[in-house]
């Protein structure tokens, strides 16, 4: 009588003991290696502070070098995703970090806007396969009720970049200032740029392609999570993609691609104008810049492990997406009313990043769960690929509007706006797959 409700119970432990496994083997890289990638990434915003003084450098230049990257990404991520497929993640994972960390250390010699120019297109180009090529490695390795919080985990890595990004950068740029006859900003894209290399080294020799290639997982380990992963090709919520051209005739993939347009626009909107928003609420300092910067990090870390979390509980996206979106939308308001009082306008941004970086996570895990296997490689990278183009608009957008406005009031309202268009664009073309979701668990 006793023997068989145990069998559920023990094959949950032995699960949840293998997924424990296979998280402490892959994610501690794949996690240090999104920090670098998005310290690389930003730390373009902290070194404009010194940048466009010492190279004469315009906002203008400034914001088109910001958004330059988001090209670079457009254009070749999704065959670097397609190549991923055939070759796998150590080669591309050890091909894209070397091209970024060469790129992003380069920055530190350009004299000209066209040098500026060219280097974040490039670092773009060698970076564009890494997100997407990380999130379809953990469909390779989790099952859709598991999958949430893990690309959470993941996407820990860009704030915990941006928590080191504050106090790192602003020390690097004041202490190290005149070393070696270099600017605080050339140091601070050689230090953060050197990781990169070396753990694309790293990945080379420590992950492997498939679950089927893991010698630390036993034969019966390999065979569950075959099964687990397996079950997910039954999804009902799933499209029936057969080919690249059906993926690309699904006007919910074009949709979904616009929903991270705005996703992206709000989120860089916030992260590369941090610390002149900062500056502008009378902190001169470019230490304590970086330090109240990194603060609303911790509480964006807090953001996405609960709602990733709860979303998987509850097999839920639409709304846990919508809910983020909200919060981001509260805390940016806070900021607006403040009017530029310290206390209350980090209070407001604290909020902000909670919101903001709790939404990707949940996008993903959406995403994934909809693509089939057929195209999930190349449906991930062109819904990130063209969401990225985001990045590239709102910089000049917001630069634009505070120039225009004299403050930053009316870019904060455009972020707001972005957020909001987001929420509704997920609420109504997610909601078939949503009611499948729950069909399939009644």
């Amino acid at each position: 009588m006793n023997a068989r409700p145990s069998a559920p119970v023990e094959a949950a432990a032995g699960d949840d003991a293998m997924y424990r496994k296979i998280g402490w083997r892959i994610m501690p890289l794949l996690l240090a290696a999104y920090v670098v990638a998005f310290l690389d990434r930003i730390n373009v915003g902290y070194a404009q502070l010194q940048m466009k003084q010492a190279l004469s450098f315009s906002d203008a230049v400034y914001a088109l070098g910001a958004g330059i990257f988001f090209i670079g990404y457009l254009l070749f991520e999704v065959p670097s995703n397609l190549m991923l497929e055939r070759i796998g993640v150590r080669k591309t994972l050890l091909r894209i970090m070397m091209g970024w960390g060469l790129c992003a250390m380069g920055i530190m010699f350009v004299q000209t806007p066209t040098q500026f120019y060219i280097l974040r297109f490039l670092l773009g180009a060698f970076e564009a396969g890494f997100l997407p090529g990380v999130l379809l490695y953990l469909t390779y390795w989790y099952p859709p009720a598991r999958r949430g919080r893990m690309i959470g985990i993941f996407m820990l890595g860009a704030l915990i970049g941006s928590v080191m990004a504050g106090p790192v950068s602003g020390a690097i740029m004041k202490y190290l200032d005149g070393s070696n006859g270099w600017h605080g900003w050339q140091w601070l894209f050689l230090v953060q740029g050197l990781p990169a290399p070396l753990l694309g080294i790293a990945t080379w020799f420590w992950l492997v392609d498939k679950p089927e290639q893991a010698s630390w997982l036993h034969a019966d380990e390999k065979l569950r999570l075959r099964q687990q992963l397996d079950e997910e090709a039954q999804s009902a919520a799933k499209a029936t993609h057969a080919s690249l051209l059906d993926l690309l005739r699904d006007p919910k993939v074009w949709a979904l691609s616009l929903t991270y347009v705005l996703v992206v626009a709000g989120t860089y909107a916030i992260a590369f104008w941090t610390p002149t928003l900062i500056r502008s609420w009378g902190v001169a300092d470019l230490l304590h810049i970086g330090l109240y910067a990194s603060l609303p990090q911790l509480f964006g870390m807090a953001g996405i492990v609960l709602l990733s979390r709860s979303s998987d509980h509850r097999q839920e996206r639409r709304w846990h997406f919508t809910l983020g979106a909200l919060v981001a939308g509260v805390g940016l308001t806070i900021i607006i009313l403040a009017q530029g009082r310290l206390t209350l306008s980090i209070a407001g941004l604290c909020v902000a990043v909670m919101g903001i970086a709790a939404v990707p996570p949940v996008f993903f895990a959406l995403i994934s769960e909809y693509l089939p296997r057929a195209s999930v490689a190349a449906g991930i990278a062109l819904v990130s690929s063209l969401g990225n183009l985001g990045g590239a608009i709102s910089p000049p957008v917001t630069s634009a509007l505070n120039t225009a406005s004299g403050g930053t009031t009316w870019s904060l309202l455009f972020v707001i706006g972005v957020y909001a268009a987001a929420a509704l664009l997920v609420l109504r073309i997610a909601r078939p797959a949503a009611e499948a979701l729950r069909v399939r668990a009644a």
